[in-house]
């Protein structure tokens, strides 16, 4: 063999191949907007016009609730909501405001079997996390029954929570809490409905219990409504002995700023 012969890499011939199949796949479905399908520069990316479409949720917003306010009322001020009826969990964050460009990603991923838009969503609720993801010692998601995953096939809080654990380098605990109780789905309840659906729902798997005793826990849902299954999650949490539970969601359903 000539000095300036290499012997052949098979990481470069996989390399090669992966950018063979990338060229393949760009000819046969062209890069286009998550949010409304015209044409991009690359996938997985909002175009300009649905980017401007996205209600980003930024400060002044209610330091527990994460609710944003129309105007700056001071720092540390709260919510009516949260006053009234203070959750079990420290603090919620989220994304942004579930409506157009938002909605249409929740959507996709949650009944379009989407999952590749899960890293661009856990990449804004980074960014929304407000540091808490930073601080936190764990990434724990809102489960799905059994029942439920079997028939979805995966839980798109777990891909966000997956994605969000691969971002923050946050350890990823996917099975340490656990769905119980086979609820029925949320759409269309009223809010005491709701709190009753989720009553009892969740626990923590046997033998898991030291990976949230005394932990400060991230737990991630996709959408925050009226907060009924992530207050039910989050109460169990802490009665497990969680130091911190923060509630990080990609969206937030709301009827405006207040």
């Amino acid at each position: 063999m000539h000095p300036w012969e290499k012997p052949f890499s098979s990481n470069v011939g996989m390399g090669a191949l992966r950018g063979l199949w990338g060229a393949v796949a760009n000819f046969v479905y062209p890069p286009s907007c998550v949010g409304c399908g015209c044409k991009t520069t690359s996938g997985g990316a909002l175009c300009v016009e649905c980017w401007a479409g996205v209600q980003f949720i930024e400060r002044p917003y209610c330091e527990v609730l994460g609710i944003p306010f129309a105007r700056d009322h001071g720092p540390g001020i709260l919510s009516a909501k949260a006053i009234a009826e203070p959750p079990p969990f420290a603090r919620l964050r989220a994304a942004a405001v579930h409506d157009g460009p938002a909605r249409k990603l929740v959507h996709q991923l949650k009944y379009l079997d989407r999952t590749d838009l899960a890293r661009l969503m856990a990449s804004w609720m980074l960014r929304a996390s407000d540091g808490t993801v930073a601080s936190c010692d764990c990434i724990v998601p809102v489960p799905l029954h059994r029942r439920r995953f079997l028939a979805r096939r995966f839980n798109q809080s777990a891909e966000l929570a997956r994605h969000l654990s691969a971002l923050s380098g946050k350890p990823f605990l996917s099975s340490t809490l656990v769905r119980i109780k086979p609820t029925s789905r949320q759409v269309g309840l009223s809010a005491k409905a709701r709190k009753q659906n989720v009553r009892g729902a969740f626990a923590i798997a046997p033998g898991r219990e030291a990976d949230i005793i005394g932990k400060r826990v991230v737990l991630v849902d996709d959408v925050y409504t009226t907060g009924a299954t992530v207050a039910a999650a989050a109460r169990r949490l802490k009665k497990a002995g969680a130091s911190d539970v923060t509630v990080l969601t990609f969206a937030m359903a709301m009827s405006g700023p207040i």
